[in-house]
């Protein structure tokens, strides 16, 4: 039995299952195995190496990588080409796009990649229309790359996208939408999530200790310990944080290899529908509605994206000059201390750091603060280095 099998008569025996006490214990165990199945799909136990065919493997540019997801002919190719000037393959025949074609597309100064994926279709995750190279190849670093993957051996750059445009034809949205979250998901890829608030320490004696601080209204203690049974944990202390906390959740902590990725759906076509309807797509969280073919409301689409990867724009500023707002240093959300500048102009720069001036918002006073290597810097601060 494929391990594609396995999974769907795991899912059909939980779809018979009726929750209740007495089933608790073996729907946990069965959703640990289900999740270790997709698992497997992802990072094939058995041997066989990377070989030929099409490489989805692309080099690392930009501050910030953006992947643009959907099925095939929703309008990624127009949009890619439209933002970046980078020619992606257009047509109205499905497929056309075959390899990953990235781009690059600046905004307030920050280069940001774009990448147009391959269109998936349904079953992706497990296997079907190159799902697995396309998905698992572009969102998951190289450490977690199935063997298989058809990947260019002179590319090891780990690629994990920043944000994820999710591309949806608007006269059929919710159902697409469904579709692409589940395979996604499938991957071990959670949109416009944070990481569970569960704690799971293994220890080498006294058997599983559960605390919450939170009603357990989703799993219970049955259901936590047959999860770790399937994982052989026999041994641990459980730390429940989160509101209305899964058995899902409690999988995706132990096994440590979800990417948490946010999400923007991208319903395209609006110059296909009414007012009316447009006023109703407005109301689908994280969506902005555009026209990529007419060219509308895309400049709010840009500007969500740029809010969205949560970047931090910092000017140099020589000493006796002006400062240089042509071309910022770009930081990410917590990474963005002075010592993460320094370093992103030359690693070198700290160790010869004797203090730096900032302006801005991070600054206690509109004259500049003297500040050290931990200072954490805010978007659009000016920085001088003063050197020993």
């Amino acid at each position: 039995m494929t391990t594609v099998q396995k999974i769907k008569e795991i899912e059909d025996e939980m779809a018979r299952t009726q929750k209740n006490k007495a089933t608790s214990y073996h729907l946990g165990q069965l959703k640990a195995k289900l999740a270790k199945l997709r698992h497997e799909l992802i990072d094939p136990k058995s041997g066989g190496g990377g070989g030929g065919g099409i490489g989805f493997d692309v080099a690392r540019t930009g501050v910030a990588s953006v992947g643009f997801v959907g099925f095939p002919s929703v309008g990624k190719s127009t949009l890619m080409t439209r933002l970046t000037g980078t020619h992606s393959e257009v047509s109205e025949i499905e497929f056309t796009t075959l390899t990953t074609v990235p781009g690059t597309l600046k905004v307030h100064g920050a280069p940001i990649q774009i990448l147009d994926l391959p269109g998936i279709i349904e079953g992706a995750n497990d296997g079907r229309g190159r799902g697995r190279q396309v998905i698992a190849g572009i969102f998951f670093s190289n450490s977690q790359k199935p063997q298989r993957l058809p990947i260019i051996p002179s590319e090891p750059v780990a690629r994990t996208c920043n944000l994820i445009f999710i591309i949806l034809d608007v006269l059929k949205p919710l159902g697409d939408k469904k579709i692409i979250e589940s395979e996604l998901e499938g991957f071990g890829i959670r949109l416009n999530k944070k990481p569970p608030a569960i704690i799971v320490r293994k220890k080498d004696k006294g058997g599983i200790a559960i605390t919450n601080t939170v009603p357990l209204t989703s799993i219970d203690h049955d259901e936590i310990k047959a999860i770790l049974s399937e994982y052989k944990i026999a041994n641990a202390d459980v730390a429940i944080r989160q509101p209305n906390a899964t058995a899902d959740d409690l999988v995706d902590i132990i096994e440590g290899n979800r990417v948490y990725i946010p999400a923007i759906y991208v319903l395209n076509k609006i110059d296909a529908i009414s007012i009316e309807e447009l006023d109703l797509l407005y109301k689908i969280p994280h969506s902005v509605p555009i026209s990529s073919k007419e060219w509308l409301n895309v400049d709010e689409l840009i500007e969500r994206m740029w809010h969205d990867l949560d970047l931090v724009r910092v000017y140099t500023k020589p000493r006796g000059a002006a400062p240089d707002y042509s071309a910022p240093v770009v930081l990410r959300q917590g990474k963005c201390t002075v010592q993460d500048f320094c370093n992103a102009i030359h690693k070198e720069i700290a160790k010869q750091m004797k203090y730096a001036i900032v302006w801005g918002s991070s600054a206690k006073h509109a004259r500049g603060q003297k500040v050290g290597l931990d200072h954490v810097l805010e978007d659009e601060d000016v920085v001088h280095i003063a050197k020993k």
